[in-house]
C-alpha cells in the first residue's frame, strides 16, 4: 500500500478477522498492491483498482449478516482455465441474476475494451446449454481457504494481464 490512509483502511478490515483468514486476506492485499492495485473505500467494501485502467479487479468487506464473515470478490472473466470450484461461481451467478447476460455479445455494451468472448464469464450446463454473465463484474468466491490462495493469485493475473492490455490509459 502506497499511502498511510490506505495502510490504516486495509489494517480496519483485517483487525476483526481471525488469524488464518487475516494471512489470507493480507497476502492477497499485498499480491494486488505488488501488481499496482490501491485500495479504496467504497460504500461497505474496500475496492481495488489500477490506476492505468480504473476497473475494479477485487473487491473486500464483511457480510452485512449475523456474523459478518468477510468476502472477496474477484473478477476473472478473461480467465479461461480455471477449477470446478470457479466454474460452480459462475454457474451460480448466471442462476442468480439472470439479468446480467454480457450484453457486449449482442453489441449492446461496449463498457470492456477486446474481443466479447475474451471478457465474459460463460459456463455450459449439463444440457448443453452455453450462459453467459457481464464479465465487469467481480464475482463472490465463497470459503476461500489458503488451499484456494494459489488459484486465485494466479486468475488475479491473468486479469491484470487482460486489462493492461485492453483497458490502459496509456
Amino acid at each position: 500500500m502506497k499511502t498511510k490512509k490506505q495502510k490504516e483502511l486495509i489494517d480496519s478490515f483485517l483487525l476483526p478477522l481471525g488469524a488464518e483468514d487475516q494471512s489470507l486476506y493480507r497476502e492477497i492485499v499485498i499480491y494486488l498492491s505488488e501488481l499496482g492495485y490501491n485500495p479504496k473505500k467504497e460504500r461497505s467494501h474496500i475496492s481495488f483498482k489500477h490506476s492505468l485502467h480504473n476497473k475494479q479487479i477485487v473487491k473486500i468487506g464483511r457480510k452485512k449478516n449475523k456474523d459478518g464473515a468477510p468476502f472477496l470478490a474477484l473478477r476473472f472473466s478473461a480467465c479461461r482455465e480455471y477449477s470446478q470450484k470457479f466454474a460452480e461461481v459462475v454457474r451460480a451467478a448466471i442462476n442468480k441474476f439472470p439479468s446480467k447476460t454480457a450484453k457486449c455479445l449482442d453489441s449492446k455494451c461496449d463498457y470492456c475494451a477486446g474481443e466479447p468472448e475474451s471478457h465474459v464469464y460463460t459456463y455450459s450446463f449439463s444440457d448443453g446449454k452455453t450462459q453467459s454473465h457481464c464479465g465487469a463484474q467481480a464475482l463472490e468466491i465463497p470459503n476461500i481457504t489458503a488451499e484456494s490462495l494459489a488459484e486465485i493469485k494466479q486468475l488475479i493475473e491473468e486479469e491484470h494481464e487482460y486489462l493492461i492490455k485492453y483497458e490502459a490509459n496509456t
